[in-house]
């Protein structure tokens, strides 16, 4: 089916669904509001990893000082950091998909 085909066809069913002709498909899904991790609970994730501060900040994608000021509670991570950290809690063998052997 080409590009063409395939867009004309979406468009046909829309207009059969607005018209009641067919139904939709319908999923409903809920957002898992994000953690908040204290001090504690970020040494515990990272090394239930096995990894220095170091190689720990470099399999999230962010410094070592922030992971030190995370442990040490001078910041606390914001945003995709925390989903990450609930990744990586979740699954401590998770970030070991991201480190290449030197």
């Amino acid at each position: 089916m080409s590009v063409y085909e395939s867009i004309m066809q979406g468009l046909n069913e829309a207009v059969e669904y607005q018209q009641g002709r067919i139904k939709a498909r319908k999923v409903k899904l809920t957002i898992k509001p994000v953690d908040i991790f204290n001090t504690e609970d970020i040494r515990q994730i990272r090394q239930r990893t096995g990894l220095s501060q170091v190689m720990f900040a470099g399999s999230l994608g962010v410094s070592p000082k922030t992971v030190e000021a995370w442990e040490s509670g001078r910041n606390k991570p914001e945003g995709a950091s925390r989903r990450l950290l609930e990744i990586v809690r979740d699954d401590p063998g998770f970030l070991r998909r991201f480190q290449v052997e030197a």
